[in-house]
């Protein structure tokens, strides 16, 4: 997982959220936008949210940010 390109992507990518994921509501998605690291904090709270392991979070985020590979 590119966690550059995440980063880059990050404003597309929140868009997309909520359709994918309803237990992300816009107070942790403001946590994420404030975060240094946006790809680590957005993987912690799918780990939170949804009971994924850290492997298993830092593949549904690279999934999620590789649809934006191709389109750029």
């Amino acid at each position: 997982m590119n966690k550059a390109l995440f980063e880059e992507k990050w404003s597309l990518i929140r868009g997309k959220i909520n359709s994918k994921w309803s237990l992300m509501v816009e107070y942790d998605l403001l946590k994420v936008d404030k975060a240094e690291v946006k790809f680590d904090k957005f993987v912690t709270m799918l780990q939170v949210k949804y009971g994924h392991t850290r492997q298993k979070a830092r593949e549904e985020a690279g999934k999620l940010a590789a649809e934006y590979e191709v389109k750029k």
